[in-house]
């Protein structure tokens, strides 16, 4: 009899496949997605005990699951949702997830989140190595180590600890010609919109979402919906670039349009502004 999680995970699979064919994202992955689905509405032995007994490379040898799958069943196992089918659902609640972390109030939690813009476990476990979450307000160097220490261990089965000085990122003028082409394409109404759970009581499906691969990198692109992006009124500025690339070396960026200094009026990847300073002068931003 095939185990409950097996079918659980089997429907969040079939689900994601779903949603993604609707949401216009490539064939490929909505047809993975469904493969691995139906290989766990078949398969008897439970894939919590096949994690725990042979890892990430025991859910890969099973048929047509690969390391991004492998993660996405490791994440589901570990703690119980999958934070890619609630970005697709559209219920993505970065805050309620940090309260996850021992020592991680909601208003700290609401504090990292805005300042860092970050919306998952992964990001907010590289902002705990580069330097940046001990700058938050509220954490310092001690918050910070004990926070980056409990996120090793609860993701360790899912992915390789990050590094900060290491880990791929997609190059600056691809982020900006991505950033471009979802803006362009949301003005002119030719993507398809989810309902976010967050501020929108009405339930309007108001939110265009473009899922793209371009020179290796696999991204998903989304306006800001933040408290602070709301509160700005920069909701349609701000730009939430999720990638991966075929490693599922993953992460996340903010493109917005600078107020101020050398760069006031251009788009820029926060955080990478030095980079982008560059990329104008020499004039080799991808029309």
């Amino acid at each position: 009899m095939t185990a409950a999680l097996n079918r659980q995970i089997s429907e969040r699979l079939e689900e994601a496949a779903s949603l993604l064919e609707k949401q216009q994202a490539s064939p490929f992955r909505v047809s993975a997605y469904r493969r691995a689905a139906g290989m766990l509405a078949g398969l008897e032995p439970d894939v919590g005990e096949i994690l725990e007994r042979e890892g990430m490379n025991g859910l890969m040898a099973l048929p047509g699951v690969g390391r991004g799958i492998a993660n996405a069943i490791a994440e589901m196992v570990a703690r119980g949702r999958w934070t890619l089918l609630d970005r697709l659902r559209g219920e993505l609640d970065p805050v309620s997830l940090f309260q996850s972390v021992p020592g991680l109030g909601p208003e700290l939690a609401k504090r990292i989140h805005e300042r860092l813009d970050v919306d998952t476990l992964e990001a907010l476990e590289v902002a705990a190595h580069d330097g940046r979450l001990e700058a938050v307000p509220g954490v310092g160097p001690r918050r910070a180590a004990a926070i980056r220490n409990h996120l090793y261990s609860a993701l360790k089965r899912v992915s390789a600890p990050p590094h900060a000085t290491a880990a791929p990122s997609p190059p600056v003028p691809l982020l900006l010609a991505v950033d471009a082409d979802y803006r362009e394409k949301a003005k002119a109404d030719k993507l398809p919109t989810i309902a976010p759970k967050r501020f929108n009581p009405e339930g309007k499906a108001w939110l265009p979402v473009m899922h793209v691969t371009r020179d290796g990198w696999h991204f998903s692109v989304l306006f800001s919906n933040t408290p602070r992006a709301h509160a700005l009124n920069r909701t349609r500025d701000w730009v939430v670039v999720y990638y991966y690339d075929d490693e599922h070396h993953e992460g996340q960026h903010t493109v917005v349009t600078e107020t101020r200094g050398p760069l006031a009026g251009e788009r820029v990847v926060r955080g990478r502004e030095s980079e982008c300073r560059a990329v104008y002068e020499s004039d080799c931003v991808d029309p």
